[in-house]
């Protein structure tokens, strides 16, 4: 599986930008796209926080979208942590996690990017539980397909 690579460069598009060079953050407005490798962010509001010369945190407000490799992740917030050992991608708000056709719900999510390691809680939703849709595989036509399952390290906990 190919992971997010935080030392890769960082593209980031959006309909307007704001730099303070005193504090180092740079605020992009409007339909914000930020992709690194095989990661792509959006989300209506971001905040790009630079440390010795590199994104450190990426804040991510409003309709926020993760996608890699793994799966997609949907919350109200986002903070990818490339800084942080390892980095993190963690959503809050209403959050959706899925992939292929299962659907986890939570109030949080966390994910190890360089694993796909996920860990989903929720504190605060009504009843306090994670919410799970679970489809069981179905057997595929043609052999060559990898399933699921087979030999990446994508997984949820």
């Amino acid at each position: 599986m190919q992971k997010c690579d935080t030392k890769a460069p960082m593209n980031v598009s959006s309909d307007a930008f704001e730099g303070d060079i005193a504090t180092k953050v740079g605020t992009y407005t409007g339909n914000v796209i930020v992709i690194q490798t095989v990661c792509k962010l959006r989300a209506d509001k971001v905040n790009v926080n630079i440390v010795e010369g590199k994104p450190d945190k990426v804040y991510a407000y409003g309709n926020v979208v993760f996608v890699n490799p793994c799966g997609t992740a949907t919350g109200d917030n986002g903070v990818y942590d490339l800084g942080s050992n390892p980095p993190t991608i963690t959503l809050t708000g209403k959050v959706v996690l899925t992939k292929e056709k299962n659907v986890m719900r939570g109030t949080k999510l966390v994910v190890n990017t360089d694993t796909g390691v996920a860990h989903v809680t929720s504190i605060g939703a009504q009843g306090g539980r994670v919410q799970s849709t679970l489809q069981p595989q179905q057997k595929q036509a043609n052999a060559t397909k990898k399933t699921s399952a087979g030999g990446n390290s994508c997984t949820g906990s």
